[in-house]
């Protein structure tokens, strides 16, 4: 390693940096992995900005960081590095907007070097580094509460930088460390509170599927498997909150959450399925189309668990998580489409057998129901997955834990919706109709088009 000791302006690539400082301004409001106490290794990466980690601060707030192992090559033979131009700093949302309106754009210069613009707390560069090992270690209080982002800036990015980081972020509470941004110290308790909301359901639903035992169905117990592993997957979230909050780590918690969250969202999707193709309550086989949109539904959600992990454990730092995310998005929007399907094709088939077979009031009572649950599924899915997302980049650091307030009280809602109208019970819309109730069904069937999709 060759350091270059020089006063001059540091020359690098400015349309890059500018691209990439507007880009981190355009995607601030995305929610990275909670931050705690995290180890990450850069290999040989040339990107001018990399953003690490974001936490929500107050005054007095810590952020202490350990790098070791600090090397650099160059593509360049005649390249030499001014270890000025590479450092860590924190930055606020505001500022990237900030850097890229007022710093970068307004520089006469054609040089222009993130780590010396006004609106970023400078923390070290690789001046500050031990000559004998390559290695650093500090810390910083933060003087003024926000949600600052712990970025690395490399303003020569014809080189190419190795490093091993570890850092910590926490407040301090009556004295302890709380690992947990100040907008989600209340979750451990909130999702112990789901957990046992979660429990009491299941507990009504097995009473309920055990007093009407003869009108119980596959379908009644694949959904009483779902809240148990519901349940499962609120109480690992809340011990996972909590262990990190007092120590850094959640102590294996994470990994037993990632597993029933893989189990609960392979089986949420199927029981949508099930119930739009009506599985067990309409007839007791697929058809093949039906199969065919389970066998995608199911290892897509798989792949969908494997990049949500990913996303959670690496962080942005990590080069391939952008790609993840898009990968993790894609993957939602195609099987949040292809629930829908059996949902309409049973819709379709209800309305034509209405035609023929002469149970107008049945048809009409199943199409209702069918209906309403095409249109609380579309509202479940357009909530949680544009109103919650668009909510995170809108609300104050200080309160970005009510999104999962939101997300899950939708969940809730749309499960209580699905096993309300779907319990087993003889009073149920598919048994027998009177015949003032059929000739009034089948006169409402023949003047109302508002089951058309």
């Amino acid at each position: 390693m060759r350091f270059y000791n020089s006063s001059k302006n540091l020359h690098h690539h400015p349309p890059t940096l500018l691209l990439i400082l507007y880009a981190l301004f355009l995607t601030s409001s995305i929610p990275f992995a909670s931050s705690e106490i995290k180890d990450t290794y850069i290999f040989d990466d040339s990107r001018p900005i990399i953003m690490f980690e974001q936490f929500g601060f107050t005054e007095g707030g810590q952020v202490a960081i350990s790098i070791k192992d600090v090397s650099w090559k160059s593509r360049s033979r005649k390249a030499e590095l001014n270890p000025s131009s590479m450092g860590f700093f924190l930055a606020r949302d505001s500022s990237f907007s900030a850097i890229f309106m007022n710093d970068s754009l307004q520089s006469k210069d054609e040089s222009f070097c993130v780590l010396s613009s006004r609106y970023v707390k400078l923390l070290f560069n690789f001046n500050d580094l031990s000559m004998n090992t390559s290695a650093y270690n500090g810390s910083a209080s933060i003087d003024e509460a926000d949600e600052y982002s712990l970025v690395f800036g490399n303003c020569q990015p014809e080189f190419e930088v190795s490093m091993y980081v570890h850092t910590e972020m926490y407040n301090l509470q009556d004295g302890a460390k709380n690992f947990l941004p100040i907008g989600q110290t209340f979750l451990p308790k909130f999702f112990l509170s789901m957990f046992l909301i979660y429990t009491c359901f299941f507990g009504i639903w097995s009473f309920v599927c055990f007093k009407q035992r003869p009108t119980v169905d596959m379908i009644h117990l694949i959904m009483g498997a779902l809240l148990f592993v519901k349940a499962l997957k609120m109480i690992c979230a809340s011990e996972d909150k909590m262990y990190v909050s007092k120590t850094g780590t959640p102590h294996g918690w994470d990994v037993a959450f990632y597993i029933f969250g893989f189990f609960k969202g392979i089986m949420l999707f199927t029981v949508i399925i099930l119930i739009g193709t009506g599985w067990s309550f309409l007839k007791p086989y697929l058809q093949e189309r039906e199969k065919n949109v389970l066998m995608i539904v199911i290892p897509l959600q798989v792949l969908e668990n494997i990049a949500y992990v990913v996303i959670s454990e690496t962080g942005p730092a990590t080069k391939d998580w952008w790609t993840w995310n898009q990968i993790f998005l894609l993957i939602d929007v195609i099987c949040c489409c292809a629930v829908f399907f059996p949902i309409v094709w049973s819709i379709r088939n209800l309305k034509e057998a209405s035609k023929s077979d002469g149970k107008a009031a049945r048809n009409l009572q199943k199409l209702t129901l069918f209906k309403n649950f095409y249109i609380c599924l579309v509202m479940y899915l357009y909530f949680t997955r544009v109103v919650v997302s668009s909510m995170e980049g809108m609300l104050d650091y200080r309160y970005e834990g009510f999104t999962y307030v939101l997300s899950e009280g939708a969940s809730l809602a749309f499960y209580v919706f699905i096993f309300y109208n779907f319990q087993p019970t003889e009073r149920n819309p598919y048994l027998v109709i009177d015949e003032e109730e059929e000739l009034a069904a089948e006169q409402t069937l023949q003047d109302d088009d508002s089951f058309e999709l």
